[in-house]
């Protein structure tokens, strides 16, 4: 069982769900985790989260239900630039953020234009985790990712939703155990993400643990169980 799970999406996300934060943190204590992390989209995904809404939730409480929850962002990557979908003053004041490619507000480029977009976006000390960058419709180079993570401080995730049946980003496996590959080549740590819209899904790993366990890629790198270590990297603001 993994204890962690920092990719999680409330009513604030805007699509696939009426749950609360406080919902997610409920359902995450009867499931028995001990960290949650909010991460709704950026406001550039239709009817998401607006400035006002991310101002406010340094101010929301750190734990709910005997869970204790950070909170964060999954951000729009918006050009091959890099731009991303939340101001300096707002990012700053939150966990951490996860940058993501989004067919709805980035037109992919060659393998190239989308790799060079991921590593300016993630230059932003904010963000710490890459998120299912195992899309077939962004095609990137793992081994550079890879690379420009280990410079940043960021890692990689293996995303639930990818890799389960009622994924809708294609046959991410081949994309995933390139992830996997890099990450284990750089000793770089990953995190299994559910990536749970509602609290249906929270913290449920069954696709992405299969997935990792099925490669032998180490435990001893796997994040999710290793609180106090998660902790450090997603507060650890070193980037340029």
């Amino acid at each position: 069982m993994y204890l962690s799970d920092i990719h999680t999406h409330s009513i604030a996300s805007g699509h696939g769900t009426n749950c609360t934060i406080s919902d997610m943190a409920k359902e995450a204590g009867r499931k028995g985790l001990k960290l949650l992390g909010i991460s709704d989209h950026g406001p550039g995904t239709l009817a998401s989260g607006t400035s006002s809404y991310f101002r406010s939730l340094p101010f929301c409480p750190r734990k709910r239900f005997n869970v204790d929850i950070l909170y964060g962002v999954e951000l729009n990557i918006l050009n091959a630039d890099g731009q991303i979908d939340l101001s300096d003053e707002l990012l700053n004041n939150l966990d951490y953020a996860i940058i993501s490619m989004h067919r709805q507000n980035y037109k992919s480029g060659s393998v190239s234009e989308n790799t060079q977009a991921y590593i300016r976006a993630m230059k932003h000390p904010a963000v710490k985790i890459l998120g299912h960058c195992d899309d077939i419709h962004f095609p990137v180079d793992y081994n550079a990712l890879a690379k420009a993570a280990m410079k940043e401080n960021v890692i990689f995730e293996i995303n639930e939703a990818s890799l389960a049946p009622y994924g809708y980003r294609g046959d991410t496996s081949s994309n995933a155990a390139q992830i996997l590959h890099y990450s284990l080549r750089y000793k770089l740590p990953i995190i299994l993400s559910s990536d749970s819209h509602g609290k249906d899904h929270i913290g449920d790993f069954t696709y992405a643990a299969e997935f990792v366990h099925q490669l032998m890629f180490p435990e001893s790198l796997i994040l999710n169980n290793q609180i106090p270590r998660l902790k450090v990297l997603l507060q650890t603001r070193s980037g340029t």
